[in-house]
């Protein structure tokens, strides 16, 4: 930054301190008004999801599988086993009617059943990363060879998406004779190819600071505790979406001083859109205590993924024994996953074809422009592997 603020110096030579002083508070306690009232008017909305689930084939414990086969219409179809992150709720991948990945995936004549893990139960909470995967994912698997195997066209597809890619990629590992093909989006692989810092300063909060003590206190990571570790990401990302979204809201219906008989509709449906998101976002899922322990101090402190020491199953998960045809999905402006991170195991599945779009982590799921950069596709890839 040294180059900016010999800049910055510059610019402020002949410029007097006092109004300096006046103008840069002025301009601070606008954007805090703006900010606070974002949030106060996302508060205040209306809005809530009431889309309903489509029919469950199969459950264990907290988790079910959720057929989405059925709101296409057409039935049939190539199965597609989506497994989501542990940590975030099922439904970003069927957030409205409109907006709807799965439902996409159904009108296309695919045959979408997605795993939702549901809130940990007192048996989820003792479970570890094999538990998951070697156990309730593999069993999942067999439950949907078992739904589709008389009236589909072949094996099914695996999708994961973040964290999901990962427990993905460890079934394909323990159970690739039957899958026909992996699709991972935004899945980390190297948890120190941009910043093993950060990374390893994680896994010392887990080993030797306050994580280890919260998590033996609790039996899980709480979801504040893991919303804060996500805003690390990006400080300053919270108060730039909500003076976004306040300056959105006041175009739209319910904005302040808004005459609502012409408010903007294309305003109002992205209010919307932020506001069920935000949902979401704030609708999180404690971690269980072991996986927590097994993410923080394997993945992001050892890194044993990318260092070939991450087992499943009794199995080393090495992506380049993973001989399936593989789509990785690597949205370009992902401040989730380092785009470096997944790309190493872009580089490492011997069979990947590789999508790029212009979006971010989330975006590539539910913004205006994933339809047609991610969604349309991705669904041309899952239609036409061999």
């Amino acid at each position: 930054m040294a180059e900016r603020v010999k800049a910055l110096k510059e610019s402020l030579k002949n410029v007097e301190s006092e109004a300096f002083l006046a103008a840069l508070t002025g301009e601070i306690q606008r954007r805090m008004l703006c900010f606070l009232t974002g949030i106060q008017v996302y508060r205040q909305h209306s809005y809530h999801r009431e889309l309903a689930d489509p029919p469950v084939v199969w459950s264990e414990g907290s988790s079910r599988l959720l057929d989405y086969g059925a709101t296409g219409g057409k039935g049939g179809g190539r199965p597609l086993l989506v497994v989501p992150s542990l940590i975030n709720r099922a439904y970003i991948l069927d957030l409205s009617e409109k907006c709807s990945l799965l439902r996409h995936f159904a009108a296309k004549g695919l045959r979408p059943l997605l795993l939702d893990w549901g809130r940990p139960g007192e048996v989820e909470r003792k479970f570890t990363l094999n538990d998951y995967i070697a156990g309730r994912l593999s069993r999942a698997l067999d439950a949907v060879l078992e739904a589709t195997g008389d009236d589909s066209e072949g094996l099914p597809l695996l999708l994961g998406y973040c964290m999901g890619g990962l427990l993905a990629l460890g079934l394909a590992v323990l159970r690739p004779s039957d899958l026909r093909g992996l699709v991972l989006m935004a899945t980390p692989w190297d948890f120190h190819v941009e910043n093993a810092v950060q990374a390893r300063l994680t896994a010392a909060a887990m080993d030797s600071g306050p994580l280890g003590p919260i998590i033996d206190g609790f039996g899980e990571l709480p979801v504040d505790i893991i919303q804060a570790m996500f805003a690390g990401f990006d400080p300053m990302g919270v108060a730039r979406k909500f003076i976004a979204f306040n300056a959105m809201a006041a175009e739209s219906e319910g904005g302040p001083g808004q005459d609502t008989k012409n408010s903007n509709s294309a305003s109002t449906a992205r209010v919307k859109v932020f506001v069920s998101l935000e949902d979401w976002l704030n609708d999180g899922i404690p971690l269980p205590g072991p996986v927590a322990r097994e993410c923080i101090s394997g993945w992001y402190g050892r890194n044993e993924p990318a260092q070939g020491r991450w087992r499943v199953g009794g199995k080393t998960v090495l992506p380049e024994e993973v001989n399936l045809p593989a789509l990785m999905v690597l949205p370009e402006h992902d401040r989730i996953v380092p785009p470096l991170s997944a790309l190493s195991l872009a580089d490492a599945l011997p069979r990947a074809e590789r999508l790029m779009p212009p979006l971010g982590h989330i975006g590539m799921v539910v913004s205006s422009r994933a339809t047609q950069l991610a969604w349309q596709p991705l669904t041309k890839w899952l239609q036409t592997t061999p």
